[in-house]
């Protein structure tokens, strides 16, 4: 079996492809490589580096790189901030290139499963980001129920793990800590640190998205939390109750909780997350106290 990965060299895709080849699929890669890494290239897979939105560019590229069975579309422009400052990347990405991801599938009648967002919940016109991940969800449904489809809505919240982005405007908030730990500098913590997340670990994200492959469904949605959430002061104390603290202005855009129900994912997918951050955090600090 063949599969395709959008974002490919991005912290999910590249812990998705790790998984397909430990699992024996054939995987390729799709990336601009504007928020992914080459060292995230795994051995095995067929990296091309195109932008999605070109749509000329990337018929050529469908039409040679042959046949694949489905499509786990991956690519963004993530984060809230970046999409404030400036629209327009996020916008062309998220929804020029799900669009033309999708157009291909319809054309050769592939699986797509789609990476959402939890910020839907939170005010899909908050933010740019939020609005074009939600538009891509809509795309999703549209070519379901208009074209018959075969299309997959995983909403992913707050992810953590391995390659996640530790520096610059992409970095995840866990991330972000980490880096400042092993730096030796005060953690960030932005307005009064109360707002609350639901952090999921990029394990269970995968497994999540590799249970969806040959399930035949229209825009099914599926959220994938742990269904526990912890503010950001209660994360940053797992890294030291007294290691020093700053606080920031509050950002436009942000929300003040978010919390899975995946009932619909362990339902039907039997899906269960089985890691913590607790514990992931703990772990990481063990591994990096003496960097």
């Amino acid at each position: 079996m063949r599969a395709l990965v959008t974002g490919g060299v991005g912290f999910v895709g590249t812990n998705l492809i790790k998984r397909l080849l430990k699992d024996g699929y054939e995987v390729v890669s799709f990336d601009n490589y504007s928020t992914g890494f080459k060292e995230n290239e795994q051995e095995g897979c067929e990296y091309i580096n195109i932008d999605i939105t070109n749509k000329m560019s990337l018929s050529w590229i469908f039409s040679i790189i042959g046949k694949v069975d489905v499509i786990f579309h991956l690519a963004a422009l993530a984060r809230i901030q970046p999409s404030i400052k400036n629209p327009v990347p996020p916008l062309q990405t998220n929804v020029m290139g799900t669009l033309n991801v999708l157009e291909y599938a319809r054309d050769k009648n592939i699986q797509v499963i789609y990476s959402g967002s939890s910020t839907k919940h939170k005010g899909v016109f908050k933010s740019p980001y939020a609005w074009s991940k939600y538009g891509g969800e809509q795309l999703c449904e549209l070519y379901s129920k208009l074209y018959d489809l075969n299309t997959t809505i995983c909403r992913f919240y707050n992810v953590y793990g391995e390659h996640h982005i530790r520096t610059g405007e992409y970095a995840t908030v866990v991330g972000i800590f980490e880096d400042q730990f092993v730096n030796n500098k005060p953690i960030t913590i932005t307005s009064d640190g109360e707002q609350r997340r639901d952090f999921t670990h990029v394990d269970d994200i995968v497994d999540a998205l590799i249970r969806c492959i040959g399930k035949d469904y229209r825009a099914e949605e599926f959220e994938l939390g742990r269904e526990i959430n912890y503010s950001i002061n209660e994360i940053a104390n797992m890294y030291g109750e007294d290691y020093p603290k700053t606080y920031l202005s509050e950002r436009p855009g942000e929300y003040d909780m978010t919390l899975a129900d995946a009932s619909n994912a362990k339902e039907k997918l039997g899906w269960i997350p089985t890691k913590d951050i607790k514990d992931y955090i703990t772990n990481w600090i063990e591994e990096n106290k003496n960097v």
